[in-house]
């Protein structure tokens, strides 16, 4: 049995490649000639399953359209392999190896103990991903907590307080939070947060990232308040594309991953919206002070009551809060059938930081706006879990 399979026919770098494996790495490896690539799919298939490799590298000077299509089937066909390019890497590259589930690229020019080292970590990879699709694997023990953010109207505030709830718990676990823009088509957490992302969700649903996290880190934007996001495509188009079942998948893949996954869904009962509640341990959430979002929110409950797909620990945000509309705190939690546990006010400031893409919890401001969300935030403190008795307490408008 090989245990490595080197493709082309660069008889200097095959010889670093044996070195490498000498110090200290098991198993023998096999070269095949690069006339491999013009091979149908599944005769190269064949040839790969019969070998039983863990590792595929795919040598100096091969056409890189033909090794990246090589690439790309053996994702699909064969995911537990651990695929390696050699090649001198460049931005877009290095972004299309990824797209194609190659794991690294190798500079042929590398010396004998990175090469041992790339191949070590390859291994690590295979065994990794052997192992989980093995039937009976055990799966991960310890997941983060998903707070999804939801309402069936738009126009309630919901980007906006799921962007300050993401800020506010940077602060508690900072690199441990991600916050994921799941309204596919019109997606506003990239402006709420000012961010130009270069990677978007269709990009983390590729084959590449399902199989591999570090692939799917590397699709995830880095904000200043110590957060990942995650945000919708560019494309209105591009999100009909994703399927619940890529949203289910890449939830669970976050959620080991990150301490906190915050999940901003768009306004209805969306077959991704479904997906994501399936996923999360607590939902928020969120009604205007107004009869249109409140009985849009009653009627929302109810059908997902009968579906049985509400979390278990519920959090119900009125937002826009003010006396003067009309309508009482009993009013509305009479409506809904559950009382309000977070009021946020009216807020001036609030509306300003959200045109200028800088949530208020990032900045030290005064405003009763901040007051609300901040106790919405305290609501994912663990010790505050360990309180539940005092779960709902009315909150009060001012």
């Amino acid at each position: 049995m090989s245990r490595f399979i080197l493709v082309g026919s660069d008889g200097s770098f095959e010889q670093k490649l044996r070195l490498a494996l000498a110090g200290g790495l098991s198993g023998d490896i096999t070269t095949v000639g690069p006339d491999v690539l013009n091979l149908q799919p599944q005769e190269f298939f064949t040839l790969v399953t019969g070998e039983r490799p863990e590792v595929l590298i795919l040598g100096p000077n091969l056409p890189a359209e033909d090794a990246l299509r090589l690439a790309t089937i053996l994702d699909v066909q064969f995911p537990a392999l651990s695929v390696v390019l050699v090649a001198e890497s460049t931005p877009e590259l290095i972004l299309q190896a990824m797209r194609a589930g190659v794991r690294d690229v190798l500079s042929p020019l590398a010396d004998i103990p990175s090469i041992r080292i790339l191949l070590e970590r390859a291994c690590q990879v295979f065994a990794s991903r052997y192992r989980t699709d093995q039937p009976g694997a055990a799966t991960h023990s310890e997941r983060g907590v998903v707070v999804g953010v939801f309402s069936p109207k738009g126009g309630v505030g919901k980007t906006t307080i799921a962007t300050n709830v993401a800020v506010g718990l940077g602060k508690v676990a900072p690199m441990n939070v991600v916050i994921v823009d799941l309204d596919l088509q019109f997606g506003d957490v990239a402006s709420n947060l000012y961010l130009h992302p270069e990677h978007t969700m269709t990009d983390a649903v590729s084959n590449s990232a399902s199989q591999d996290a570090m692939v799917l880190k590397a699709f995830l934007t880095l904000h200043a308040a110590n957060i990942y996001t995650l945000c919708a495509p560019l494309d209105p188009v591009a999100g009909d594309l994703i399927t619940a079942e890529q949203v289910t998948h890449l939830l669970q893949q976050l959620s080991t991953q990150f301490k906190y996954v915050v999940v901003d869904t768009g306004p209805g009962l969306t077959e991704h919206t479904l997906a994501a509640l399936e996923q999360c341990t607590d939902a928020i959430w969120v009604s205007g002070m107004d009869v249109s979002s409140v009985r849009s929110l009653r009627t929302g409950l109810d059908v997902l009551r009968k579906l049985e797909l509400i979390p278990e620990t519920r959090h119900v945000v009125l937002n826009f809060a003010d006396t003067k509309t009309g309508l009482s705190v009993q009013d509305i939690e009479a409506s809904l059938g559950a009382p309000i546990d977070v009021a946020i006010p009216r807020s001036k400031a609030l509306s300003y930081a959200t045109n200028r893409g800088v949530p208020v919890l990032q900045e030290p401001i005064r405003d009763p706006a901040v007051r609300g969300l901040t106790e919405l935030v305290e609501r994912f403190d663990p010790q505050w879990r360990d309180k539940r008795r005092k779960l709902h307490r009315r909150a009060v408008v001012q």
